[in-house]
């Protein structure tokens, strides 16, 4: 390993430690929309009333609804429309997820588009999972979006403190290794602060152990498997991988043989569900 990405580990550990890294904050809507939708009293008309504020998220959620992944029988047009739809559960993990976008944004040119990238590959995975949710009901789709949406979180702190480092955002490769190292930890961090549920933050450490064993499959195998099924035909370390000797498959009852038709059809659903997230 480069000396380059040992100091900078060892910089962001220290900075952690010392509480001096720039964690990412909640967006203000994804607060009110969740302190909304946890409220018993708080009404559809509340959720409404809040994501109403926000043009480019209402418009994504009545996308979403209108998009293959639900197939609403008829056409739906107005948000009150799309959160009855939904209901208060489900529009509120939609909506906090898709409000992370606006996160993945940064002055740098190099950085920025490295954000859009990650944003892009959450995105596809969250499609994947919640075809594979639906394939396994191992939970709701819309929870399992929330687990693919947030299971690279952690990248985003390392992102911003390589803008105020030049020879991070020079050197790519470093970068990357810094990122594969350390952003469970951060991811699995973050969203304790955000207190999101165990289940959830479980999913930023756990995703890529590959070996790990359950009795019962969970939102960390649906991530892990929706990784591997989205990147299987890449060049990186995931593509790499013998299906056979992962038991997630097992526990979502998927077959390890990679020409298995059933992979064409997911594929399918998944990538008419991208365009509610990309």
């Amino acid at each position: 390993m480069s000396t380059l990405v040992e100091t900078v580990k060892q910089d962001i550990i220290d900075a952690l430690n010392n509480d001096q890294l720039v964690m990412p904050s909640l967006p203000e809507v994804a607060l009110k929309v969740r302190d909304t939708a946890e409220n018993p009293d708080s009404t559809v008309k509340d959720l409404v009333n809040i994501i109403s504020q926000d043009g480019a998220l209402s418009a994504r959620i009545i996308r979403v609804v209108n998009s293959p992944l639900l197939r609403a029988p008829l056409e739906v047009r107005d948000l009150g429309m799309a959160v009855s739809r939904l209901g208060m559960n489900y529009t509120s993990n939609l909506a906090v997820g898709l409000a992370m976008e606006q996160m993945f944004q940064a002055t740098s040119d190099m950085i920025d588009k490295r954000m859009r990238q990650l944003w892009r590959l959450t995105g596809q995975v969250a499609a994947m999972s919640s075809v594979l949710a639906k394939h396994s009901d191992v939970s709701t789709p819309d929870q399992a979006i929330m687990a693919a949406l947030v299971h690279r979180l952690g990248a985003l702190p390392i992102l911003t403190y390589a803008e105020e480092h030049d020879e991070l955002i020079q050197n790519n490769i470093s970068l990357g290794q810094v990122i594969d190292q350390l952003h469970g930890k951060l991811g699995a961090l973050i969203l304790e602060r955000w207190y999101f549920p165990a289940n959830l933050c479980l999913v930023p450490k756990e995703y890529r152990k590959l070996d790990r064993e359950r009795d019962h499959a969970d939102m960390t195998d649906l991530v892990m498997v929706a990784n591997l099924l989205v990147m299987r035909d890449g060049k990186s370390g995931w593509a790499k991988r013998d299906w056979a000797e992962i038991s997630a498959f097992h526990r979502l009852k998927l077959p390890a043989d990679r020409d298995d038709p059933i992979y064409k059809e997911l594929d399918s659903q998944a990538e008419a569900a991208q365009a509610a997230f990309l």
